[in-house]
């Protein structure tokens, strides 16, 4: 006779995996790490400041 298989732990183990690799999928599509974070808000500010210099004045 086969062991029997506990269909529910199979099946929340399951979604862990999925759950997992989504979050994998998203950390390397979305997630920045503070210094760049950092590094776009400062070249953000750079630019607008650029674009107001350039502002003509009536």
């Amino acid at each position: 006779m086969s062991k029997p298989v506990n269909l529910n732990r199979y099946r929340k183990e399951k979604a862990r995996a999925e759950k997992k690799a989504r979050a994998d999928r998203n950390a390397v599509a979305f997630g920045r790490n503070k210094s760049e974070k950092e590094r776009q808000k400062v070249e953000e500010h750079r630019a607008r400041q650029k674009l107001d210099g350039h502002e003509i004045e009536e």
